[in-house]
């Protein structure tokens, strides 16, 4: 797997999500090799999973978020889009009226 430069802001995120997938996974009382085996990925995917690599599609964290039956979070990825919809308000262009047409 190619590791992608990423700012480190974003790195941070990444990382933090590997943790919470890992934590969804302990709670659940599975093992690394369960997990990998039912989600079709090796046991070396499932630690860059965990670990939140750049490198690994988003297509394998779906699966492994569906093993643990938690793929509809991903629904709620931009589900509040609160600053989308400020600028998107903020381009609203109000149309005038037309004048009325003199008789």
């Amino acid at each position: 797997m190619e590791k992608t430069r990423l700012l480190p802001s974003i790195q941070k995120v990444l990382i933090e999500f590997g943790e919470n997938i890992k934590l969804a996974r302990l709670r659940r009382k599975f093992s690394a090799e369960q997990v990998a085996e039912r989600a079709n990925i090796s046991r070396k995917t499932l630690w860059a999973v965990e670990n939140g690599s750049s490198g690994v599609a988003i297509g394998t964290y779906a699966r492994v978020l569906f093993v643990l039956g938690l793929e509809k979070d991903l629904l709620k990825v931009a589900e509040d889009d609160t600053l989308g919809r400020k600028l998107q308000d903020a381009e609203l262009v109000v149309k005038e009226r037309s004048p009325k047409k003199s008789k």
